[in-house]
């Protein structure tokens, strides 16, 4: 996704190539919603009907994915439960695209309940979901609080869904990336496998894509006019006699991880980790990430400074 024609050098992790580049991100809109449920079956079965669609803002309004799950101890019902990141580029998008998500995932979702998980956040900053979902109730609805934190109990078939006012947000990162090429499709995926396994390991940090691996890589523009992004040509294998490629003759496949997080050092230790568990499985040939130049966003990850 390099705009440089010249390819950058090249440093080494267990005898695998890391091409001595950059990913680079942009400043996010970000959220952290607590959905829990009478078991974790059914919080994470909300939580992933919340984040469907929510691959990529190319398309999508938002980008979400759940960030770990939660035992009871750490909810605020004592419940199981799942924490939610959403991102958006604004906190306005991030308030609409949220109070349908919530409204129509996880209100209609058995036993759920969604709490706020961000705090210490101005109200100018604070986007409300609880207090305009509450109107489903239809006039039955109640509100609780507690200390500065006020619930909306709205009645439905199987008792309550209980729902926070107002969720805090804060300015996060998107776009941290890492490409990972392999001698197969099977030895490519399984290191992309491996890196999304030890990425979740931490907090702070979602993967928006399905089980974190992206297959269809892209760049900025197209031939066609009307699109914002296409196929990313440089690293498709069946395109190597007819591009510039970026591939070495031995890679046959190439797998994308995409990181969306709430600060750059959340995104910098993920990416560390994902970095070092794809470069230890068999059958990798290079690990490289994406930028445009160094003019679609602040945010600069050089893969050096993760050896």
């Amino acid at each position: 996704m390099s705009l440089d024609t010249a390819a950058p050098p090249s440093l080494s992790l267990n005898g695998v190539t890391i091409v001595d580049t950059f990913a680079e991100a942009f400043p996010i809109k970000a959220a952290r919603l607590v959905i829990t449920a009478d078991t974790l079956a059914w919080a994470q079965t909300a939580a992933t009907v919340l984040c469907g669609n929510a691959t990529s803002v190319i398309a999508c309004d938002v980008e979400a994915a759940v960030e770990r799950e939660l035992t009871a101890d750490e909810t605020p019902d004592g419940r199981p439960g799942v924490a939610v990141l959403v991102f958006a580029f604004t906190v306005d998008g991030l308030g609409k695209a949220l109070q349908g998500r919530v409204g129509q995932c996880v209100l209609t979702c058995p036993t759920t309940a969604c709490y706020n998980g961000i705090f210490d956040c101005p109200k100018e900053k604070q986007i409300r979901i609880g207090g305009t979902i509450r109107f489903f109730g239809d006039g039955y609805q109640r509100s609780k609080k507690l200390g500065d934190r006020r619930f909306w109990r709205i009645p439905v078939m199987d008792g309550e869904f209980v729902c926070e006012d107002y969720f805090g947000t804060v300015t996060g990162v998107a776009g941290g990336n890492l490409l990972i090429g392999g001698t197969s499709v099977a030895t490519a995926l399984r290191a992309a496998e491996a890196a999304v396994t030890a990425i979740r390991t931490g907090v702070d940090v979602a993967l928006p894509f399905p089980g974190g691996i992206v297959r269809s890589g892209s760049k900025v523009g197209s031939t066609y006019a009307k699109l914002k992004a296409s196929t990313n040509d440089a690293y498709c294998p069946t395109l190597r006699c007819d591009v510039a490629t970026e591939l070495p003759p031995e890679c046959r496949a190439v797998y994308e991880i995409v990181l969306d997080g709430l600060s750059f050092a959340a995104i910098q230790a993920a990416m560390r980790r994902g970095l070092h568990a794809a470069a230890a499985e068999p059958g990798v040939v290079m690990i490289t990430a994406g930028n445009y130049g160094g003019k679609l966003g602040k945010h600069h990850f050089h893969l050096r400074d993760l050896l």
